[in-house]
């Protein structure tokens, strides 16, 4: 699966296997892992630890096997329905729904486990997106300005918020912004890092190309996650292992035989399902545009640099940028010293497509104390606050 957004295209297509596919059969036969890229669903834990372990995609029906394809709708909103074979390794038969809505560009996922078997089983699913980190420019060098972030988690159950399962434990691309959020910065260096992310969304950003994807998902608190991680990231890259002889030694690193690509990875909780029994997770995307910079998202777009407000000779004065998720307009609402609105000022129609960069000085009467700037959709309905912010943040507790 590809996603495309602008002219842009987000995900990793494997060019080995281009137009081509190879049935369950062929693979095991092999003995290999045919990775086409896009977009899949996989389960968890993972392991070869006993049949409460799922022990790779290599062929495998979850993600080798032929899914049966049926249009659900084509009106206000278009969706597909794809259903799998059922799987008799982890007894999970897969479907998936995937609709896009004609107000904007956002992307959602229902995606269903079925138990097949006779008996009670326990799994987690898992939501795959590869990403291509190779540089457009270059397919033979890597992208250096692809990033990825998310939330830490205050009480993580992980020594340093995240947990670097495999690869590097000191990995160049991971580190923790402003003591609240995880940055991975890609490097080509295999590895593979765990998070208890409560916030329930990722954002993977194309700094060079200005595009960022951002994925949101349901967090449970209370549920258990496999491994106690409701997000993992996996670099592919080079990895160290001992030769025949005991040797320090790489896997190939060249674009064909080891590709650029990043694997963004959203877990549901571990489901307890009866014989027949079924659990969904749900999932949904919005592609936007970002900055040279990255702060944070909300459920209005994402941050690249905070809302700020200066007052001058002719009003306030407003700046920042955002992506926005939904087509419509921004609107300042005012507040007074207790809180209480005093007006609402338009200020510009925006859409998911261009960067809103916001450089604007609007005249407001007497006693405006702070702001709060939102984006209301092309249907009217408000989507949420981009930032707020006081006029004199000095005499006043710091907003969100």
């Amino acid at each position: 699966m590809q996603v495309e957004f602008g002219g842009h295209p987000y995900l990793f297509v494997n060019p080995q296997y281009y137009g081509q596919y190879f049935p369950p059969s062929e693979g095991a036969a092999k003995g290999k892992w045919f990775n086409y890229g896009g977009d899949k669903d996989w389960p968890l834990p993972e392991g070869i630890d006993d049949e409460e372990h799922w022990a790779s995609a290599r062929s495998d029906l979850l993600d080798d096997g032929e899914y049966s394809l049926k249009v659900v709708s084509q009106d206000a909103e278009c969706a597909v329905q794809l259903e799998g074979p059922p799987d008799p390794r982890t007894g999970l038969q897969y479907s998936r729904v995937i609709s896009l809505g004609s107000n904007s560009p956002r992307i959602t996922f229902h995606a269903v486990m079925k138990n097949v078997t006779g008996h009670a089983i326990d799994w987690s699913i898992q939501s795959v997106s590869q990403y291509d980190t190779a540089d457009p420019r270059d397919g033979s060098q890597y992208n250096h300005q692809f990033w990825a972030f998310t939330p830490v988690n205050p009480g993580s159950s992980y020594l340093d918020e995240y947990h670097v399962r495999s690869g590097p434990s000191d990995h160049p691309s991971f580190s923790i912004r402003d003591g609240n959020m995880f940055a991975l910065h890609w490097k080509y260096l295999e590895a593979e890092v765990w998070l208890d992310s409560p916030a329930g969304w990722v954002a993977v950003v194309d700094g060079l190309r200005q595009y960022a994807m951002v994925e949101r998902f349901k967090y449970q608190k209370t549920e258990e996650y496999p491994g106690k991680a409701s997000v993992i990231f996996y670099l592919n890259g080079p990895r160290l292992n001992l030769d025949k002889n005991g040797m320090p030694a790489l896997r190939p690193f060249n674009a064909l035989d080891t590709p650029y690509y990043m694997e963004a990875e959203l877990n549901s909780p571990m489901a307890h399902l009866p014989a027949g029994g079924t659990y969904a997770f749900d999932t949904e995307w919005f592609p936007t545009r970002v900055g040279e910079n990255f702060k944070t998202v909300n459920y209005a777009g994402l941050v690249s640099d905070p809302l700020t407000v200066t007052q001058t000779a002719g009003g306030l004065h407003l700046g920042g940028s955002f992506g926005v998720f939904y087509p419509g307009r921004l609107i300042v609402h005012l507040y007074d010293r207790e809180g209480m609105p005093i007006s609402d000022v338009p200020l510009m129609n925006v859409s998911p497509l261009d960067l809103v960069t916001l450089d604007k000085t609007i005249e407001v009467p007497p006693g405006v104390e702070w702001i709060s700037l939102h984006l209301e959709d092309a249907q009217g309905s408000d989507r949420g606050a981009l930032g707020q912010v006081h006029v004199n943040p000095q005499e006043k507790i710091q907003l969100k």
